[in-house]
């Protein structure tokens, strides 16, 4: 077995074993079994930790390679052959197929490896935090959906099965976040964070539409002429990438929590803390960065997309410092810091500091993994910090009064505690348009169908009951 083989194994065992994990758990649960605590985690952990080695093994054979590694592994659907006529591009353009391919280069092993890594540890944690907790079960399957859809978005070599490893990877945080769901606030938190994946996800899906028209396929090398990141230059003309830029941008936006749809990412906090470290302190929160990292060729052909990048980022990390001040309990505080930094990393992303970008994500990702993991004893820290710089915080604070007027530090203060109203302004203008027009497009739906087929599914349903009821009876004479 050659490296080539070896690398193409070990990309698949990557990919697949956190799903393997999946489904006889998936199965068992459909059958109405639970396997026990150790089973369950045992399972997952093994699993999990087979598909972090491999992902380290496949880094390894990169290093060792002259260039990027790309293992194709078939195609689900072919609609045309190279040349097709749908392609307005001339650069071996191959039609619209969705082909399984992927890509490890410099950006994609080291998130592969960091996902794997930060997973298990969080998993081995999790087994004495969840234990005796009911929804043990369902928390382990889907940590092990969310390790397999977020190996499946870091080593994909198109924008299409990035799609897939998307969504999968927001499924499980949406239904994590609702792992309480006996009581009222991990429900909502978790209805918000579905409406914002779903809003914000049709970006994505958009992005990889426009590349198949511009470009004939969605594939990183079809799109960016085959060079390795971060040296990779894409072909399309300025305004054709800024359509697309935008399009991701937008889908980032959600993922990541950057301006002005971010609000939902401290409410997320409501789920376990385990999750809540990988989700929204390691991996999930990065997925944006990770894609606008990925799509940097595209942002930088357009001088327009990578202002608009600069000032996302930037007024994220305004809003979420200031916000994050007037927050009370450990979570929620470092929601906003992660928030923080994030907004960070995508202004680093418009300057076009790749490299220093993907070290600071690392970096990121390992210390907010570990703030959150040991969160409940953090309020013990943060009071002896403070008894310690007891003086200088109160040195700061009348530096503070001097220069900036108490009437205006109170209302700022008052504004960031409501999080500056973002909610309302976003509720107004995105979300019940957005729910207006599902509305509208369903009761057109209805009445073409209730016109093609005469059938008013706006009727009740008539029950068997219904059926068999006697007609009325006809007095006799």
């Amino acid at each position: 077995m050659n490296a080539e083989q070896l690398a193409w194994w070990l990309g698949g065992a990557t990919v697949a074993l956190p799903f393997v994990a999946v489904l006889p758990l998936l199965l068992l649960g459909g059958l109405g079994a639970r396997p026990s605590e150790r089973a369950t985690s045992r399972t997952v952990l093994v699993l999990c930790g087979l598909s972090s080695l491999a992902s380290m093994g496949l880094a390894a054979l990169w290093l060792r390679h002259d260039g990027p590694l790309v293992l194709r592994y078939g195609s689900i659907f072919d609609l045309g052959p190279r040349g097709h006529a749908f392609a307005t591009s001339g650069h071996g353009a191959v039609g619209y197929r969705f082909e399984v391919d992927l890509l490890v280069d410099r950006l994609s092993a080291t998130t592969s490896v960091l996902t794997g890594v930060l997973s298990w540890i969080t998993a081995r944690f999790s087994v004495r935090y969840l234990h005796r907790e009911p929804g043990f079960f369902r928390y382990f399957l889907l940590l092990a959906l969310f390790v397999g859809g977020m190996q499946v978005l870091v080593l994909a070599g198109s924008y299409d099965l990035l799609f897939v490893g998307w969504e999968l990877a927001g499924i499980s945080s949406m239904l994590l976040i609702a792992f309480f769901h006996l009581r009222r606030g991990p429900t909502r938190a978790a209805i918000r964070a579905m409406l914002t994946y779903r809003v914000t996800d049709v970006g994505l899906l958009v992005a990889g539409v426009l590349l198949h028209h511009f470009a004939g396929s969605s594939g990183f090398f079809d799109a960016f002429e085959r060079h390795a990141w971060p040296d990779a230059q894409t072909h399309l003309a300025p305004s054709s990438a800024f359509v697309i830029s935008a399009a991701i941008v937008f889908a980032a936006i959600g993922k990541s929590a950057l301006f002005p749809l971010g609000t939902w990412l401290p409410r997320a906090m409501e789920g376990p803390t385990p999750s809540s470290a990988l989700f929204y302190g390691g991996l999930a929160v990065h997925a944006g960065v990770y894609l606008l990292l990925r799509s940097a060729p595209l942002i930088e052909a357009s001088p327009a997309a990578s202002l608009m990048v600069a000032v996302i980022g930037a007024a994220t990390a305004l809003w979420a410092t200031i916000a994050g001040h007037t927050r009370s309990d450990v979570k929620s505080a470092l929601a906003y810091a992660t928030v923080t930094q994030v907004g960070i990393m995508v202004l680093g992303v418009a300057l076009r500091l790749y490299n220093v970008v993907l070290v600071y994500m690392v970096a990121h990702a390992c210390l907010r993994t570990l703030q959150l993991l040991r969160a409940p004893s953090a309020l013990h820290d943060a009071e002896a910090i403070r008894a310690a710089l007891e003086d200088s915080s109160r040195e700061d604070r009348s530096l503070l009064e001097r220069l900036v007027p108490r009437s205006i530090v109170d209302r700022v203060h008052a504004l960031a505690l409501e999080d500056f109203h973002i909610d309302a302004v976003v509720d107004r203008v995105i979300l019940r348009p957005v729910l207006g027009l599902s509305s509208a497009l369903d009761r057109v739906e209805r009445r073409w169908v209730a016109a093609m087929t005469g059938v008013d599914l706006d009727a009740p349903a008539a029950t068997e009951s219904d059926s068999r009821a006697p007609g009325p009876v006809e007095e006799r004479p």
